[in-house]
């Protein structure tokens, strides 16, 4: 009995002190200001945008994202071609080590293809972000409708 007792405080140890060791991506990473647009009834498609900092000292690897809320769910960018904003599917979003990537309107974002529920303003969706390790980011992401709002007396319009 004694030494069956040491080994599970050996082992509880050895495996307390090491998962820093064998942690994986998901858990390196954090995430600020997520949000998901609301869209008007009938819209099939939103994007989520956020801040992803990566607080490992190495390189981490965004493969996907997934969520009951629509068919599919890409990472995607924009990128200008022949004098046109267009959009594209991207495989992976490089998390460089020690910084931030802005998942923003016109740039890196998650596509969400053929909701499958509304996106109400100040409900919740639920969604995972998919690591190269195969670790997964599992987030509560906020529904926000954006409005357009005035900007200073110069009367510039901007979405917020």
């Amino acid at each position: 009995m004694r030494k069956t007792a040491n080994s599970v405080i050996l082992l509880s140890a050895l495996f307390s002190f090491s998962s820093p060791l064998f942690a994986g991506a998901a858990d390196q990473v954090s995430v600020a200001d997520a949000y998901v647009r609301a869209v008007p009834p009938g819209q099939p498609n939103s994007a989520s945008l956020m801040t992803l900092t990566n607080a490992s000292a190495s390189d981490i690897v965004l493969k996907g994202a997934e969520s009951p809320a629509a068919k599919v769910v890409e990472l995607h960018t924009h990128t200008m071609s022949e004098g046109m904003m267009r959009m594209r599917q991207v495989e992976k979003i490089d998390l460089p080590a020690g910084q931030s990537v802005k998942l923003q309107p016109g740039g890196l974002h998650v596509m969400m293809i053929g909701l499958q529920q509304e996106l109400v303003p100040g409900e919740q969706i639920d969604m995972a972000l998919v690591f190269e390790d195969g670790s997964k980011l599992q987030l509560k992401v906020p529904v926000v409708k954006l409005q357009m709002k005035m900007q200073d007396a110069g009367m510039k319009h901007k979405m917020h």
